[in-house]
C-alpha cells in the first residue's frame, strides 16, 4: 500500500518521541543516555525492510571490570527482548579472550511492522553501567528500480534483441504509482485519527503505514488535550489509555458512571467477560470495577466497558518476569565413551534456555548427534551420548535472567590386556596364528613385523572380531620369522612374540635319540603353571624330538586326555603336539602330564594348568556409620576372586530418588572400609562396589540399605535442677544449639550414684518436652544427672550437671505472693466473671483453705482450684451477696501464711426519691431530694439534674455531678412553667431511672401590667428545608465515621435515610439521632461495601427535602501502597 511522504514524516517523528518528556527512554537523544564509556562499538539506527533479516550488534571492553558485564535489550520503556527470545528474536554472546572484548548480538528475523519503534541496550557491572539508544524503522518491500531507463524499454516475443515490439508498460506502472503518492500527499492522518473511534487506530495506522503504535497514541493524547474532550453522556471518568502489570499479580480497572443503576458490560477482544473467581465485578455507588486476578500472558489485551451505546476502551500489557536458574549445573568428571548429563532447573515450565560451550552456541541444528536436548517441566538436559577428550571444556546455560556454567573433565579410558601374544614355533608350510585380546571391542590397532607394519595379502590375514585380534601366517616361510608386535590404536600400549621358524634336516645316518620335550612357559610367570582366562581357548604347542618319532599321551591326574575330538583334546603333527581347551573352564583347571616315549627312552613333564576370571561381586556392603557430609561404608571380599589376587575396589554412589550412579574413586582403593565424602546432609543415598584384579572388574555389589548423612545434635543446653523431693528430681534444659537436618526425636535422661559410672537410663522413650522427673531415687544419695539429644543419626554428647544434687526434700516455709493488683479492693459489676491466680511457695505441698469473713468458704457459686504452686478463686457470674472479704491460708506443718483479697460488686444505682420544688424567686427555682434507696453497692458521687419547659417537653441538662441532694436553676424564661427530674450516679454510671418532681416551677411576670390584645396564632407551618446540607466524606474502614445536616420545618418532619436509593431499616450497623433539628447518622466500624451514596429526606404534610452525599472507605495499606474502592 502506498505510503504517504509529509504526514508519514510526522507520524514518524511522533511514534518515536515519549509518552513522558521527562524520561530518558528510545526515541530520545542517545547522548543522554550514557552513564560510563563502557561500549566499544553500540548499535545504530536502521530502516529495516519488512521481512528481510536484521542484527544490531554492541560490544563491551571488560578489561576494567571486575565482574562479567550483563547485557539488556528492552524495546520502550520497560520491555524486556531477553523473555521474548526464539525464532523471531535471537540472541549471541562471543567472549574474545585476547581483546577482552565481549560481542552481544541481537537479530530480528523476518522483520515486521510490530518490530519497529524505539529500543535500548543496557550493559551493568557492579557499581558501572552504560546505556544506548537507537530506533527502527519498517518499510514495505520496494519493487526493483532500473538505473536505466533504457532497459524500462523491452520487446516483446522470444527471438532475440531485435525481436519483436517495444514494451513501455513498465514505465507506465512508476507513473501511475507516482500519481497515487501524490494523491496520498493531500491527506492529514492525524485528522483522521481524531475523529476515528479507538477500535479503528490500528487499522488506520496499518493503513497509512504508521508503525509505532505507542508513540501515536502519545501524539494522539497530547493533540486531544489542547481540544476541549466532548463530554460523555454515560461516563463521568473513563478508562485510562493504558495499563500495565506483572505477571501472577492482580489489577483493576475502574470507570464511574453518571448513572449508579446502569447496566454495565465488560469485554476482552470483543468477547464478553463473565464473573469468575480470575474476573471479579465490583460495583460501589457509581463505580465500576473489573479486577484481573493472577494475571497471565493470555490477559494482554484490549478490554472495553460497555454503558448502553458508549465504550471505553483501554489495553492491558502484561509484564512476564526474567527467568531465573533454581538449579545451577554440577561440574562433571568422566570416562571417554561414557554418557555425560548436564541438568538445570528454571523458575518457570516451558522457558526456553540457551546451552553453549566455549562461546559456541549448541542447538538442535548444528549440534547433530553428538548432543541432545531434554525439557521435563522446569528441568532442562544436555545429553552428551559418548564422551570424548574434544568434549572438555565450560558448559553454560543462559536463560533472560541467569545464567550457570560447570566444567566437563574426560579421562582416558584403560586398555586392559585379557590375552597376550604368545611366541610362536612352526615349521616350513605350516600355519602361525597370533591372537590376543583386550578389554574394549571398538579398539582397532596394526601389526608390526619387525618394526615395519605388516600389509595384507593372500597368504597374510588380519582379522577384529569383538575383542580379538589375530595375525594368521600360512605356509610359513624362513622369511615370516621375526619379532611381531601388535600397537592399539590410541593407547601407548604394545603387544609382542617372537616367530621362530623351525628348520627340518634329514640325516640319512639312521641313529636312535630318546624322546626329548621342548616346553616353553616363561611367558606364564612359573615355569610348569600356564594360566588362562576363563571362557578363552587355550592350545599349547608342546615341541617334541626323538628318533625314532616318539608317541606322546596327555594325561590329567588318572585320566587319559582323547587326541582330536572334544572340548579338551590334543592335537598331534609329527614332532609337535598340541594341547587344545576350547572355551576354558573352571573344571579344566588341574595338573597335567606329557609322556613321550621311543625305543632310545621315556620324557615326563607335569603342568599345571590356572584358570583365572574377573572376580565376584563384593558382598554385605553396608553403612556402618554417617555423619554430617559423609558416611562410613564396608563391604566383605568377594567369595571368589577370580584366581587372581584382587587388587582393590572401585566404589560409586547415587541418591535413592535418581537413577544417575557418580564415581567416588578412579584409582583402585585397598582396604575394605572406606569413607565417602561430600554427601549432601538429609539426602538418603545408596552405594555400590566393584572388586578389580588382573583379569578385570567384576559385576557390581548388591545396592546397600539407603542411608542418609546426618550428624547427631549438638549436647542439650542450660541443664539444671528444678525440683528435689525424697524420691524424685526434676530437671529442665534447653535445646541443643546445633540441630542439623535430623531433627530432634526426644531426649533421654540418665543418672548415677556419684563417685560410679553405671549409668541408668531414666526414661525408656525419648521425651518431647524439654523437662523431665525421674522418679524412684534413694532418700539421701548424692546423683548426677545427664541429658542426650536422640534423632536417627544417634545420640548427641551428653549434657552433665556439674554438681551432685543430694536427693531430699527441703522444708520450705509457705508464703504467699498476692498479686499487685489485688492488694487493694477489687471491684466488679454485676455479671461480670472472676478470676483470681493467687501464686504461693511451700515444700512439702501446703494445706490451702478459703475463708470469708471469717468463715470457711461454702458456697457452691464460688468454685477454686488448687495446684502445687498456685490457687484459683472464680465466680462465673458475679452477685451483690458474692462481695465481702475472702481469705486465702497456706499451712505447712506448723507454719502458714495467709492472704486477704476484698471484693466489692457493684451495678447502677436507684433513681433519687421525693424530688419537689422548695421555692422559687425571680428567674430562679430552688430543688431539693433524698438519695436513692438503693445506693448500688457503693457511695454515690453526685446527681445529674435536668429541666423541661412544660410546652416542648425537651430536656436540658442544668448541673452534673451536684454532689449535694439540693440544688438551684438559674436562668429560666420568665413566663415559662418547669419541671425537673433527677439522677443519681456511682462509679457504674447513671441510674436508669429519674427521679421526676412533684411539683413545678412557674416564673411570673412581674413589674409589667400590660394589656394583651386578642391573640391571633401565627400559622407557623412551613415545608421542610435543610439548612445544613451533607458533606462528602473519605473515611478509613474499620473506624466508626458519622454524617451530619440539619434541617427546619413544622410540623416536626419524620426523617428518612437512604443508603444507595434503599431506606436504611433498623440496622444496627447505623445509629440516627435527631437533635433540635441537628441529624446525625452514626455508621459503626464502616467496610468496604459501606461506601456509596447517603440520602437524607424530610417529609411533613406540607412538602419534603432531601439532601445527599457520597462517602468513600479506603483501605489501609503499607506504605508504598493504596488501594481504593
Amino acid at each position: 500500500m502506498p505510503e504517504p511522504q509529509k504526514p508519514e514524516a510526522e507520524g514518524d517523528k511522533a511514534a518515536a518521541a515519549p509518552a513522558d518528556t521527562t524520561e530518558n527512554v528510545p526515541g530520545e537523544d542517545p547522548q543522554l543516555s550514557e552513564v560510563s564509556g563502557i561500549f566499544v562499538e553500540k548499535p545504530q539506527s536502521v530502516t529495516a525492510t519488512k521481512g528481510k533479516d536484521i542484527t544490531f550488534v554492541a560490544k563491551v571492553d571488560s578489561s576494567n571490570l571486575l565482574r562479567k558485564p550483563t547485557m539488556k535489550w528492552l524495546k520502550g520503556k520497560w520491555l524486556d527482548l531477553g523473555s521474548k527470545a526464539g525464532k523471531h528474536v535471537q540472541f549471541k554472546e562471543v567472549y574474545d579472550r585476547n581483546t577482552k572484548i565481549y560481542t552481544y548480538e541481537m537479530s530480528i528475523i523476518k522483520v515486521v511492522d510490530g518490530d519497529a519503534g524505539g529500543y535500548r541496550c543496557e550493559v551493568t557491572s557492579k557499581d558501572k553501567c552504560d546505556i544506548c539508544t537507537f530506533e527502527v524503522s519498517v518499510q514495505a518491500v520496494q519493487e526493483e528500480q532500473q538505473d536505466n531507463i533504457l532497459e524500462s524499454f523491452k520487446r516483446s516475443g522470444d527471438a532475440g534483441e531485435d525481436a519483436g515490439d517495444l514494451d513501455f508498460s513498465a514505465l507506465l506502472k512508476k507513473r501511475q504509482k507516482k500519481r497515487k503518492e501524490v494523491v496520498v500527499e493531500e491527506v492529514d492522518v492525524w485528522d483522521i485519527l481524531k475523529e476515528a473511534k479507538t477500535c479503528d487506530y490500528e487499522k488506520i495506522a496499518f493503513e497509512y503505514g504508521i508503525t509505532d503504535l505507542r508513540g501515536m497514541l502519545s501524539r494522539l493524547k497530547k493533540m486531544k488535550k489542547k481540544v476541549e474532550p466532548k463530554k460523555s453522556d454515560a461516563f463521568l471518568k473513563k478508562l485510562d489509555t493504558a495499563y500495565s502489570v506483572e505477571k501472577g499479580k492482580r489489577i483493576h480497572l475502574t470507570v464511574e458512571l453518571t448513572d449508579p443503576n446502569a447496566p454495565v458490560k465488560w469485554l476482552k477482544n470483543g468477547q464478553e467477560i463473565k464473573p469468575s473467581a480470575k474476573y471479579v465485578f465490583e460495583s460501589v455507588g457509581n463505580k465500576r470495577t473489573l479486577t484481573i486476578n493472577k494475571c497471565n500472558l493470555s490477559d494482554d489485551a484490549a478490554y472495553e466497558c460497555v454503558v448502553g451505546e458508549e465504550k471505553s476502551f483501554t489495553e492491558v500489557f502484561v509484564k512476564e518476569p526474567p527467568i531465573t536458574i533454581t538449579k545451577l549445573l554440577d561440574d562433571v568428571h568422566t570416562i571417554e565413551g561414557e554418557k555425560v548429563e548436564f541438568e538445570v532447573e528454571v523458575s518457570e515450565e516451558g522457558a526456553n534456555v540457551k546451552w553453549m560451550k566455549d562461546g559456541v552456541e549448541l542447538n538442535r541444528e548444528t549440534a547433530g548427534s553428538k548432543y541432545r536436548f531434554k525439557k521435563d517441566g522446569k528441568k532442562h538436559t544436555l545429553v552428551i551420548n559418548e564422551a570424548t577428550k574434544e568434549d572438555i571444556g565450560m558448559y553454560y546455560v543462559f536463560t533472560n535472567g541467569g545464567e550457570s556454567k560447570a566444567e566437563l573433565e574426560v579421562e582416558e579410558k584403560e586398555l586392559q590386556v585379557l590375552q597376550n601374544i604368545a611366541d610362536l614355533t612352526v615349521k616350513a608350510a605350516e600355519q602361525a596364528v597370533f591372537k590376543c585380546e583386550v578389554s574394549d571391542e571398538k579398539v582397532t590397532g596394526k601389526w608390526f613385523m619387525d618394526g615395519v607394519e605388516v600389509q595384507p595379502t593372500d597368504r597374510i590375514k588380519m582379522t577384529h572380531i569383538g575383542r580379538t585380534h589375530k595375525l594368521t601366517i600360512d605356509e610359513v616361510k624362513p622369511s615370516d620369522a621375526g619379532d611381531y608386535t601388535f600397537v592399539p590404536d590410541g593407547y601407548a600400549l604394545t603387544l609382542s612374540a617372537k616367530l621362530n621358524f623351525l628348520e627340518i634336516k634329514i640325516d640319512y645316518v639312521p641313529r636312535q635319540d630318546p624322546p626329548k620335550i621342548h616346553m616353553n612357559t616363561s611367558s606364564s610367570g612359573d615355569k610348569n603353571t600356564i594360566m588362562v582366562v576363563a571362557g578363552n581357548k587355550l592350545r599349547f604347542d608342546v615341541e617334541i624330538t626323538g628318533e625314532p618319532l616318539p608317541t606322546v599321551c596327555w594325561m590329567k591326574g588318572e585320566e587319559l586326555v582323547s587326541e582330536g575330538e572334544g572340548r579338551v583334546r590334543v592335537e598331534t603333527e609329527k614332532t609337535l603336539s598340541s594341547f587344545v581347551i576350547e572355551g576354558a573352564e573352571k573344571e579344566d583347571e588341574g595338573c597335567y602330564s606329557i609322556t613321550v616315549t621311543n625305543p632310545a627312552g621315556e620324557d615326563k613333564v607335569e603342568l599345571f594348568v590356572k584358570i583365572v576370571d574377573v572376580p565376584n561381586p563384593p558382598e554385605n556392603v553396608t553403612c556402618t556409620s554417617v555423619g554430617e557430609d559423609f558416611g562410613m561404608i564396608t563391604w566383605d571380599p568377594p567369595a571368589f576372586d577370580g584366581g587372581v589376587p584382587i587388587k582393590g575396589y572401585l566404589m560409586e554412589k547415587k541418591k535413592v530418588a535418581s537413577t544417575r550412579w557418580t564415581r567416588i574413586n578412579f584409582d583402585v582403593y585397598e582396604s575394605t572400609t572406606y569413607e565417602a565424602k561430600k554427601m549432601i546432609e538429609g539426602v538418603l543415598y545408596e552405594m555400590r562396589v566393584f572388586a578389580v584384579n588382573g583379569i578385570g572388574i567384576s559385576q557390581p555389589s548388591a545396592n546397600s540399605k539407603p542411608f542418609m548423612p546426618i550428624a547427631p545434635t549438638s549436647e542439650p543446653t542450660r541443664l539444671m535442677v528444678d525440683d528435689v523431693t525424697d524420691t524424685t528430681c526434676a530437671l529442665k534444659w534447653r535445646p541443643p544449639e546445633r540441630i542439623g537436618a535430623g531433627g530432634i526425636d526426644g531426649y533421654i535422661i540418665e543418672y548415677c550414684i556419684e563417685g560410679s559410672d553405671q549409668w541408668v537410663q531414666a526414661n525408656e522413650e525419648p521425651v518431647g518436652k524439654n523437662q523431665y522427673r525421674v522418679k524412684g531415687l534413694p532418700v539421701g544419695e548424692k546423683m548426677l544427672f545427664r541429658v542426650v539429644a536422640v534423632n536417627v543419626a544417634g545420640r548427641s554428647p551428653p549434657a552433665t550437671l556439674s554438681q551432685s544434687v543430694t536427693i531430699r526434700e527441703i522444708m520450705e516455709q509457705p508464703k504467699i505472693r498476692l498479686p499487685r493488683h489485688l492488694r487493694t479492693k477489687l471491684i466488679k459489676l454485676v455479671g461480670d466473671k472472676v478470676n483470681i491466680v493467687i501464686p504461693f511457695q511451700g515444700k512439702p505441698r501446703p494445706v490451702v483453705t478459703w475463708f470469708r469473713d471469717g468463715i470457711l468458704l461454702e458456697d457452691k457459686t464460688v468454685g477454686t482450684r488448687t495446684s502445687d504452686v498456685d490457687s484459683i478463686l472464680f465466680i462465673r457470674s458475679a452477685e451483690r451477696n458474692h462481695s465481702g472479704k475472702y481469705t486465702l491460708s497456706v499451712q505447712v506443718e506448723n507454719m502458714s501464711d495467709s492472704g486477704d483479697i476484698d471484693i466489692q460488686v457493684v451495678e447502677k444505682p436507684g433513681p433519687p426519691i421525693d424530688v419537689h420544688v422548695t421555692d422559687v424567686w425571680g428567674f430562679n427555682a430552688a430543688l431539693e431530694w433524698k438519695p436513692p434507696k438503693d445506693d448500688g453497692n457503693c457511695e454515690i458521687i453526685g446527681y445529674s439534674v435536668q429541666k423541661a419547659d412544660m410546652k416542648t417537653k425537651d430536656w436540658f441538662t442544668v448541673l452534673e455531678h451536684n454532689r449535694r441532694p439540693s440544688c438551684t436553676v438559674s436562668d429560666l424564661v420568665m413566663g415559662n412553667e418547669y419541671t425537673f427530674r433527677v439522677f443519681s450516679e456511682n462509679i457504674c454510671g447513671l441510674s436508669d431511672i429519674s427521679g421526676i418532681s412533684k411539683n413545678t416551677a412557674t416564673i411570673a411576670k412581674t413589674g409589667l401590667d400590660y394589656n394583651r390584645p386578642p391573640f391571633k396564632d401565627k400559622d407557623v407551618s412551613h415545608s421542610p428545608k435543610f439548612t445544613a446540607p451533607l458533606v462528602n466524606r473519605i473515611v478509613v474502614a474499620g473506624y466508626s465515621a458519622a454524617i451530619s445536616c440539619a434541617v427546619r420545618g413544622f410540623p416536626k418532619p419524620k426523617i428518612i435515610w437512604l443508603k444507595n436509593n434503599m431506606i436504611i431499616g433498623e440496622d444496627p450497623k447505623f445509629l440516627m439521632q435527631n437533635y433540635q433539628g441537628v441529624l446525625t447518622l452514626n455508621i459503626r466500624r464502616p467496610g468496604l461495601f459501606d461506601g456509596g451514596k447517603y440520602s437524607c429526606r424530610a417529609v411533613n404534610d406540607l412538602g419534603e427535602d432531601e439532601v445527599e452525599c457520597k462517602l468513600e472507605v479506603r483501605v489501609a495499606q503499607e506504605k508504598g501502597t493504596e488501594t481504593k474502592n
